[in-house]
């Protein structure tokens, strides 16, 4: 790590503040807390940008070969997606339970090693490939995170209305159609993400790493991730399965997806740097 740590702890102390701000939005429909807490984390997304650039310019690189630097651009990524589809959608809420969301994993990754990687280990992972196929990893894990929330607000949108507690709260949810939509938009983009970046993270692992083997662990996960959320876009698509069926698989996929990006690195063989 270099000395940006001070630029870390300031980052993470604004996170909170936010995710503050929209926890009193979402108990008292308080727009005013609202609109600070979106700019509280706009500027957070522009200190994690900040905090990226200098770690790439430190290193000659760029930083995703620790569980630091993984999972603080994991909490990069979400920010930035959660940023851009409210941009565009404007879900009342969604904001908040993916900012959730990040600043779980970013609270985490305050217990995760700041040391970084060797430079034999730096040279042989930032050669050709492995940059592209984590930075896709990430990306995608992010793109299924957001699945995850619209999935969640889905259930919690359909218990409200099934127990018909009419209130302004409700009302900012959203309807149904619309955060299933978005749930499924986010899964398209995840899909295909993981899917080339498993493809290169295997050719680059069959050209660098000695008895590389389809059954190490953190294969084997990601390939249940890919066939969890592949399954989950044949029951839309071609079985037009929807509703309250679809969203509880969303949420049991990301349960997958969790265990791939928290647990089982510990068990793999070859992605030691990552354990």
């Amino acid at each position: 790590m270099t000395n940006a740590s001070w630029l870390y702890d300031l980052t993470i102390s604004l996170y909170a503040l936010s995710v503050l701000g929209y926890f009193i939005d979402f108990l008292q429909n308080n727009r005013k807390a609202n609109q600070i807490a979106f700019w509280l984390l706009s500027i957070v997304w522009v200190l994690q940008t900040t905090f990226l650039v200098t770690q790439i310019n430190a290193m000659g690189g760029f930083p995703i070969l620790t569980p630091f630097e993984g999972l603080f651009f994991y909490t990069w990524v979400i920010v930035s997606l959660s940023l851009l589809i409210n941009w565009f959608f404007r879900v009342d809420f969604f904001v908040f339970f993916a900012n959730v969301l990040g600043f779980i994993i970013m609270a985490i990754n305050l217990f995760a090693t700041r040391e970084q990687a060797s430079s034999m280990l730096t040279e042989q992972l930032m050669s050709e490939l492995s940059v592209i196929h984590i930075t896709m990893a990430f990306i995608s894990y992010g793109a299924f995170s957001l699945s995850f929330i619209f999935s969640v607000m889905y259930l919690i949108l359909y218990q409200m209305l099934k127990g018909k507690k009419w209130s302004k709260r409700l009302r900012r949810f959203g309807d149904l159609s619309q955060l299933e939509k978005l749930s499924y938009l986010c899964s398209v983009l995840g899909v295909p993400l993981l899917l080339l970046s498993l493809i290169l993270g295997i050719v680059w692992a069959i050209l660098k790493v000695d008895q590389f083997s389809l059954l190490d662990t953190k294969v084997i996960v990601s390939f249940i991730v890919l066939i969890a959320y592949s399954t989950y876009l044949y029951q839309k698509v071609a079985r037009d399965i929807e509703g309250k069926s679809l969203a509880v698989w969303n949420v049991a996929a990301f349960l997958i997806v969790l265990i791939n990006v928290f647990l089982s690195g510990a068990f793999s063989q070859f992605h030691f740097w990552y354990s």
